[in-house]
């Protein structure tokens, strides 16, 4: 194993320079096209078995070994955000950019496979390079790629997301309880419009809807159990655009995250009751629509134990930390549903080289030195859950 993580940083270089490429090529969910063809040339170019338009966008290349054994799957997205960064490796494609982290997981497991496919030989089993699209945005890619087969075959699967509120040279691990099921709420409130010098012959769907907002917030501090995390959060309310005018409609978007499958149920159920009440009580009628989106990451305790030992050894027992379920989304919680798993967090934060903005930030960027740590992860998970 030492041989190949010392190889790995022997290609650093050419990692660093493919994830600039695909930094300077983004492409938005379910709209890639060159990404996908120039992840599947560079896995052909490797001796792969590559398939390509796995469940829409998505290619898939498998490593076969000199023998039979275990099949071990890794992932990584692909699709792009929005950009504002000044870098010589800026996005060439006008106001989009990779603002999450996807074009250095693609990078990053292309190195694992150039390494990995060096050593095919002395390979107990198989590697499936798991290449997804559309992560950012629902239904997701990680779900059409499994009905399309992308874990047949498959006994694990590891992934692993650069994230910058860790620092450099962590990684952050934990069974269980990882990321949070990721909702989505649009609520309409449908007023009857007039002179705003005339509020008594109106059904103001403004004041109606800040009443909402405010009943909402108390279904998590007041409704929901302080053991059982969650949060409903109000990201957008939209009404009239003129200051003498009571508009027709409000609307009035947002988010729930969770992890059980029982408070989501009952927020969902009390966020329509409490809409009910307030629009009846001010005269307006209501449209009110809950989208269930990706479910909770839950990893599988072998696994994730897996993770804490094999950080340990690439950064030490000391950076090597267990952190707080997080409630953020991600579909990757698809694939754990289906074959035993884990995710985890690698530390690309710092602040020295402008790596500290949030992700999703316009100015979002990465230590790119984390993509070695991570290539060497899971490089490390794969040869040790394929004995060798």
């Amino acid at each position: 194993m030492k041989e190949q993580l010392a190889r790995l940083e022997d290609i650093y270089p050419e990692i660093v320079e493919l994830r600039r490429y695909f930094h300077q090529y983004p492409e938005l969910s379910f709209q890639e096209v060159q990404t996908p063809a120039k992840i599947a040339d560079y896995l052909k170019s490797l001796g792969l078995d590559v398939k390509t338009g796995v469940g829409g966008n998505g290619v898939v290349g498998l490593l076969k070994g000199g023998t039979q054994g275990k099949t071990v799957a890794l992932r990584a997205d692909f699709d792009a955000l929005q950009d504002e960064k000044d870098v010589p490796y800026k996005s060439k494609n006008p106001g989009v950019m990779h603002a999450c982290g996807h074009d250095a997981h693609t990078a990053t497991l292309l190195g694992v496979a150039k390494v990995l496919s060096e050593m095919r030989d002395k390979l107990c089993g198989n590697v499936v390079f798991i290449h997804q699209f559309a992560e950012e945005i629902t239904p997701g890619g990680a779900k059409p790629m499994i009905e399309d087969g992308c874990l047949d075959g498959v006994d694990v699967i590891f992934g692993t997301h650069l994230w910058t509120p860790i620092p450099i040279g962590e990684i952050g691990y934990r069974s269980g309880e990882f990321m949070a099921a990721a909702d989505r709420f649009d609520i309409t409130i449908n007023g009857k419009g007039g002179h705003g010098a005339s509020p008594h012959d109106t059904v103001d769907p403004i004041a109606i809807g800040t009443s909402l907002v405010q009943a909402l917030q108390h279904i998590v501090s007041r409704r929901v159990d302080p053991l059982k995390p969650a949060v409903l959060t109000v990201s957008s309310f939209q009404a009239g655009d003129a200051f003498n005018v009571i508009p027709q409609k409000a609307t009035i978007r947002g988010t729930v995250r969770t992890f059980d499958g029982e408070v989501q149920r009952f927020i969902q159920q009390e966020m329509e009751k409490i809409t009910e009440g307030i629009c009846q009580q001010g005269g307006a009628s209501y449209d009110f629509t809950y989208q269930k989106g990706y479910p909770a990451v839950i990893n599988h305790s072998y696994e994730a134990n897996l993770v804490a030992e094999h950080a340990s050894l690439i950064v030490g027992p000391s950076n090597t930390k267990e952190v707080l379920p997080n409630m953020g989304g991600e579909d990757f919680a698809y694939y754990l549903q289906k074959v035993p798993g884990a995710y985890f967090f690698t530390g690309a934060g710092n602040e020295r080289k402008k790596a500290n903005y949030p992700h999703h930030h316009p100015k979002f960027d990465i230590d790119e030195k984390s993509m070695l740590i991570a290539s060497k992860m899971l490089t490390s998970l794969t040869l040790s859950y394929l004995q060798l």
